[in-house]
């Protein structure tokens, strides 16, 4: 374990140290273009920032006027009967738009029903199988200047509901073994 230790406090200092040595090697002004990709990288943030803000005001509109908390009461109805727990659709639909609010999300449900619980374990391992669908989607495709998303959100929610189902069988797994 000690090795690990040891090797965690020195990789990042010796992975910056590999590329100033491997552009000085190659006669590349390595500061220049540390320079120039941290001015790239501001610009991009600049240019995604009104799409963060609509999606982080979507969700907080979302969970504030309670449609949240109706959506996932209808939908939950129909999720239990096939296993995924009711409780759980309000995180899942949070976790398509934002990953920071379905942290927050999780850590109500850990509160209400512990984290060693059916429904905690299903949470947990669930953000682990599911992506930011819509948040995903529009950085990237607002980066790259695509129009025509295609298939993308097609296979992206048959991925999450994918992920969903593997959460479940990966709980009831574990349940069993008292991990």
């Amino acid at each position: 374990m000690n090795i690990l230790m040891y090797i965690s406090d020195y990789i990042v200092p010796f992975i910056i140290l590999s590329i100033v040595v491997y552009g000085i090697v190659n006669r590349i002004n390595v500061y220049e273009s540390f320079i120039k990709g941290a001015k790239n990288g501001f610009l991009t943030v600049i240019r995604l920032m009104p799409t963060l803000i609509g999606l982080m005001a979507a969700v907080g509109i979302l969970r504030a006027s309670g449609f949240l908390d109706f959506i996932a009461d209808v939908i939950g109805q129909f999720s239990g009967m096939i296993g995924f727990p009711g409780e759980l659709v309000p995180l899942t639909i949070v976790k398509m738009f934002s990953s920071s609010a379905a942290t927050g999300l999780l850590l109500d449900i850990f509160k209400e029903f512990g984290t060693d619980s059916r429904i905690g374990l299903i949470a947990s391992i669930s953000l682990c199988c599911t992506e930011t669908i819509f948040y995903t989607m529009s950085v990237y495709f607002m980066t790259a200047g695509v129009k025509h998303s295609r298939y993308t959100l097609a296979g992206a929610l048959l991925a999450t509901f994918a992920g969903l189902a593997a959460s479940v069988f990966l709980a009831d797994l574990i349940l069993p073994l008292g991990l």
